[in-house]
């Protein structure tokens, strides 16, 4: 692996485990009570997110054309793009793992904030040994019986987490697929480039008109008292394991995917 793709996946590693990460966000919005600020501190971490994603687009579309212009075989540059989906399937399962270790760290950041009430006094205290101390003291694992309660009422319907699944998957391959498909049909690369909402488009409506308000819907529930925070903490984990299958399914979506977008770019 040389150093460009390495940064590649470095940043595809770093926005989705952010992405991941936002469950844990609203499990301590729920234990806390304090929903919106939960989500409103989780956006200081989705600001990296962005920025990271600011790069990838330009990382990885100078490596397609500097394979166009070598003339590089395009068996390399797949096996470079299916490194860069793995690396997405890693940063979702780190993601899972230390749910229950961000979800303590967002609790009390939201606690700390509600007596300071400063984003830049918060960042600081991150950075502080007493924040390096609380990171420590709030790491831990995942407990067996945690994974023995799946196994008990999920919370959510299998529909809904195969919808995940499938958004997701399309969601993590869209801009990829967009841009390799520049690469299959390099006469119109730059148009190809921008078709990723050809295969975003349709996992974004997903999400919003059928996951979001079904998992919006269960955190209502559990603030009012008609669901326990058992079966909500349940529902975050079947959650996030039907987006860690989405990651899967990317590397089964990313080819047929980007010889979509490389035909319906020599038609827009």
């Amino acid at each position: 692996m040389d150093r460009q793709l390495l940064i590649i996946c470095l940043l595809t590693f770093g926005i989705n485990l952010i992405g991941a990460l936002a469950y844990a966000a609203r499990i301590a919005g729920v234990r806390t009570r304090r929903i919106a600020m939960s989500f409103a501190l989780f956006n200081v971490l989705v600001l990296v997110s962005r920025t990271s994603n600011s790069f990838l687009g330009p990382f990885l579309a100078k490596r397609i054309e500097t394979r166009i212009a070598h003339h590089s075989g395009g068996d390399a540059l797949l096996w470079d793009f299916r490194i860069v989906l793995m690396a997405a399937t890693l940063a979702v399962a780190l993601g899972v793992v230390l749910v229950p270790t961000t979800q303590r760290l967002f609790a009390r950041a939201i606690g700390w904030f509600q007596i300071h009430r400063s984003t830049g006094k918060l960042l600081l205290r991150a950075a502080s040994p007493a924040g390096l101390r609380a990171v420590r003291e709030a790491i831990t694992m995942p407990s067996r019986a945690h994974f023995g309660d799946l196994v008990r009422e999920r919370g959510v319907g299998w529909g809904v987490l195969l919808a995940n699944a499938f958004a997701q998957g399309l969601i993590v391959v869209g801009v990829l697929a967009s841009l390799y498909a520049g690469y299959l049909n390099p006469q119109f690369r730059v148009t190809a480039s921008q078709l990723s909402a050809v295969v975003n488009g349709f996992a974004t409506i997903l999400l919003f008109a059928l996951i979001d308000p079904q998992l919006s819907v269960v955190t209502d529930d559990v603030v009012e008292g008609r669901m326990s925070e058992a079966l909500f903490r349940r529902t975050v984990v079947w959650i996030s394991l039907s987006r860690l299958a989405g990651t899967v399914l990317a590397q089964l979506f990313f080819v047929p995917a980007a010889y979509a977008i490389a035909w319906i770019a020599n038609y827009v």
